[in-house]
């Protein structure tokens, strides 16, 4: 029999996503019947509003099943427009959009069009699990900068400029943030403009989760801070957790146009377009009524509280305030060093195996998002699971030796 073909060095340098392996096998052990409480999810636990499947209905039933353009049919780059301009004032054109299969497919896209080999790019610590390896399949360097848990993981400009080299290519920004719900501030978004002003680089603002913030006020964003920054900013969103609409798959990219034109060339040799049904649901999305994000946070906002005050009545655990996202990142490294049958708990992946083993927890170990001292927990779920599942985790950190 012959050999199977060697694999390439940029699969073998990447992990797999750690946030799908987790729910992969919360999943398999649910169905054996195990009453597994799953906390690794990153979606909302709506269901999508009635008029946008009735936007993909309509699509079927007028048989828009073919090939649309690459970034994707106008008028929904056109309803991109105008909620930007009616959320935020801001003035793009069509020709400035891409719309992708999912957010990640964008930043991937993004990826593609800007980084060489041996640029390196500074993703903000914690950051979303396929930051760096998105990097690294375009042939670059990811430079982690830490933030501090103690300053509710704001960026400190004094360590993003320890982090800098000549080599920086640009710096990846996600506020709210996957997995700490935290923001970045003003003062922090601005030295970050000043940064890239002098230095030219490219800056990546992931503003997937902007509907959902539960503090007062507008949600500090770079481009209003720093408008002249338009030609180096690259806005990623998409209608997933908006609109609860993670299985749709689509996201889009809004920025200078030449950067969208490369990207679209990247497109045009990977997916070719989203799907068309899906492009025609979130035009349902976008240019129909809004309160549905509203809607959803007033759920999330009860469970939120909840869960941080479960999490902070625990023994040794610390938990910074999320201000935005459906996530809380607990602070578990008391518990590092105890033992279970024998077995010394060295770090979150031993911890999240062991709740996952032990409670039937489900959750995501802070390692996968550069933090290995925490662990994720998403209360997109109801409150009724979130309450058995603190409950369930304050036996089980109290049954370790």
């Amino acid at each position: 029999m012959s050999a199977s073909p060697s694999l390439a060095q940029r699969v073998l340098s990447i992990p797999p996503s750690p946030t799908l392996a987790v729910n992969a096998k919360a999943k398999a052990l649910k169905a054996t019947g195990a009453d597994v409480l799953n906390f690794s999810v990153g979606e909302p636990d709506f269901d999508t509003p009635d008029h946008v499947k009735q936007g993909g209905r309509d699509a079927i039933e007028q048989g828009f099943t073919k090939y649309t353009p690459v970034p994707g049919i106008p008028e929904l780059r056109e309803a991109v427009v105008a909620r930007l301009k009616e959320d935020h004032g801001w003035s793009y054109t069509a020709d400035q959009v891409q719309v992708a299969c999912g957010g990640k497919h964008s930043l991937y896209n993004i990826c593609q069009a800007l980084v060489d080999p041996g640029d390196e790019v500074l993703i903000l610590a914690p950051y979303w699990v396929s930051y760096p390896p998105m990097v690294q399949l375009a042939g670059g360097t990811p430079v982690i900068v830490p933030l501090d848990e103690t300053k509710n993981f704001d960026l400190d400009p004094l360590e993003l400029a320890r982090h800098v080299t000549p080599r920086t290519k640009g710096i990846i920004l996600n506020s709210p943030s996957n997995p700490a719900g935290s923001l970045l501030s003003s003062a922090a978004l601005e030295a970050v403009a000043r940064m890239a002003r002098v230095n030219g680089w490219f800056v990546v603002s992931d503003d997937i989760y902007e509907t959902m913030t539960y503090g007062d006020g507008p949600l500090p964003h770079i481009l209003d801070l720093a408008p002249d920054l338009t030609d180096r900013v690259l806005l990623s969103n998409g209608v997933s957790k908006s609109f609860a609409m993670t299985g749709w798959r689509i996201g889009y990219t809004i920025g200078p146009e030449p950067v969208i034109k490369a990207m679209n060339k990247v497109q045009s040799h990977s997916t070719s377009n989203p799907s068309s049904i899906a492009q025609k649901a979130a035009l349902a999305a976008l240019a129909g009524p809004q309160d549905f994000p509203r809607l959803m946070l007033e759920a999330f906002r009860p469970r939120r509280d909840f869960i941080i005050s479960a999490l902070r009545s625990i023994a040794g655990v610390t938990c910074a305030e999320p201000m935005g996202a459906f996530y809380v990142f607990p602070n578990l490294s008391s518990y590092f060093g105890r033992k279970w049958r024998g077995k010394t708990l060295s770090g979150s992946l031993d911890l999240a195996d062991y709740l996952l083993d032990e409670a039937l927890l489900a959750t995501v170990p802070g390692v996968a998002f550069g933090v290995d001292s925490c662990i994720r927990f998403s209360f997109a779920t109801s409150m009724a699971v979130i309450e058995e599942g603190m409950a369930r985790l304050k036996n089980a950190l109290s049954g370790l030796e």
